[in-house]
């Protein structure tokens, strides 16, 4: 699987983004998707994860009511849109496929992960 993130950018703090991650190789519609994100110094984070039905969503409980994620089976592409962003989501942003069916956040069990795109909000 091939995973390329996009829609980064330096934005104000309470902007919004949109990021898309894009995949290829592989069956997207059956997979869970998830974003993960990591800040200068510190360990990656989750973000938050789709199921591949769009049924199931998982965040962190500092993304909640702010952000959303969403997929798109028919464009092989799941979304996440920011809104009200603030300088600690400042982060490179990364879209990861799981394999193993369960809606989670836990990077270690992630099987591919794409690029990374840079989200700076400034304040």
């Amino acid at each position: 699987v091939q995973l390329q993130a996009s829609g980064g950018g330096l934005v104000q703090a309470g902007g919004s983004l949109r990021l898309s991650c894009a995949a290829s190789g592989r069956t997207f519609s059956r997979y869970n998707m998830g974003w993960f994100r990591q800040a200068p110094g510190k360990e990656r984070e989750f973000v938050t994860a789709i199921s591949w039905s769009s049924i199931t969503t998982q965040y962190a409980d500092s993304v909640k009511g702010r952000f959303t994620i969403s997929r798109d089976n028919a464009k092989n592409t799941v979304y996440l849109q920011m809104n009200s962003l603030k300088p600690e989501d400042t982060a490179v942003y990364y879209c990861a496929v799981d394999l193993s069916g369960v809606v989670h956040g836990n990077p270690d069990w992630y099987d591919y992960w794409g690029q990374g795109t840079q989200v700076t909000v400034s304040s």
